[in-house]
């Protein structure tokens, strides 16, 4: 398992520390870097043999036998994303438009983990939306009225693919899988100040270029009532999304589940509720809510069972789509 790397960012709060149980200093914690890749917020293993190594070394030193495939960097962030107040209307470029700015292509999904009533994101432009009524907005302050509400509430999924702008509305706490980008373009902050009293660093000319304004093909899908069940009965596993990208699944666990990794590809999981006892040869881990954990296509298989007295438990499993 990885240390986590927080960000502290002014429209976030305490809900990562207070769902789920982490011990740290009181303050305002944005987002938590549950697994990634990157100078900013490299992630360190905290036990095992390899404790004191980052993914960045595990990564150029395993290769395929972490990924499942030849890759020169781990392909994808992982974060929790707390928002206490509403975020900055934003956008990130595809893997067309990325190369003309100088940055890196961003998809990502959002899989919310709590929603306050009346919660909702914003992911969009409404219907028929122009750049020119766009720019009218920017220099008007009133963005926010263009663009396209979505209600959420726990459970519900969210795609939004490179070229789509969009943010997250207070009260959500949310799981996000990206590619592993921060390239970030801040269109519009709700006329919010700093907290040094200036208005915080906008990215027109960069957004104007990589938003798709023949509309995004982003993807809203509500918590399912019913989910596919797997061969092994009591449990349920369900792929809620499936990307170039990412592939994304929810495993109700509510006895004993095996697990193969025949994809060429590593399996993060995440356990949002309950408690989960992992076992691969010898190791046994206990998942408890909160927990992130990065699973090596090495392994090859592995076994999971439900250890909630409670009922089942639930996971989260993000993994490369099959090749």
């Amino acid at each position: 398992m990885f240390q986590p790397v927080y960000k502290h960012y002014l429209w976030g709060g305490d809900r990562i520390a207070r769902r789920y149980g982490r011990s740290l200093p009181s303050g305002v914690y944005a987002e938590s870097w549950e697994i990634t890749d990157r100078a900013e917020g490299i992630n360190v293993v905290v036990n095992g043999s390899l404790a004191g190594k980052d993914i960045h070394q595990l990564t150029q030193t395993y290769g395929a036998e972490l990924i499942g495939r030849e890759l020169e960097r781990f392909p994808l962030l992982i974060k929790l994303i707390d928002a206490k107040e509403c975020l900055s209307v934003q956008v990130h470029p595809d893997d067309r438009a990325a190369p003309t700015v100088g940055g890196e292509a961003k998809a990502e999904m959002w899989y919310v983990l709590e929603a306050e009533p009346d919660a909702k994101v914003y992911v969009g432009f409404q219907s028929g939306v122009t750049e020119e009524q766009f720019r009218e907005a920017l220099a008007s302050g009133q963005v926010g009225n263009l663009l396209r509400e979505v209600h959420v509430s726990q459970g519900d999924v969210i795609y939004i693919p490179g070229g789509c702008v969009h943010t997250i509305g207070p009260g959500c706490l949310i799981l996000e899988v990206q590619q592993n980008s921060d390239t970030t373009y801040r269109v519009f902050d709700w006329n919010r100040m700093d907290s040094d009293g200036q208005p915080r660093e906008l990215h027109i000319e960069q957004a104007l270029k990589v938003i798709s304004w023949q509309g995004c093909k982003c993807d809203h899908q509500p918590k399912p009532a019913n989910s596919g069940v797997s061969p092994q009965k009591g449990n349920v596993v369900t792929e809620r999304l499936r990307s170039p990208y990412f592939r994304f699944e929810e495993l109700i666990l509510a006895g004993i589940m095996d697990c193969p990794l025949d994809a060429k590809s590593f399996h993060a999981l995440f356990c949002e509720d309950g408690l989960v006892r992992l076992k691969s040869g010898n190791v046994l881990v206990d998942l408890t809510p909160g927990t992130t954990m990065l699973l090596p296509d090495c392994l090859k298989e592995y076994e999971m069972a439900n250890l909630n007295t409670a009922g089942a438990s639930r996971l989260l499993r993000v993994s490369l789509p099959p090749i």
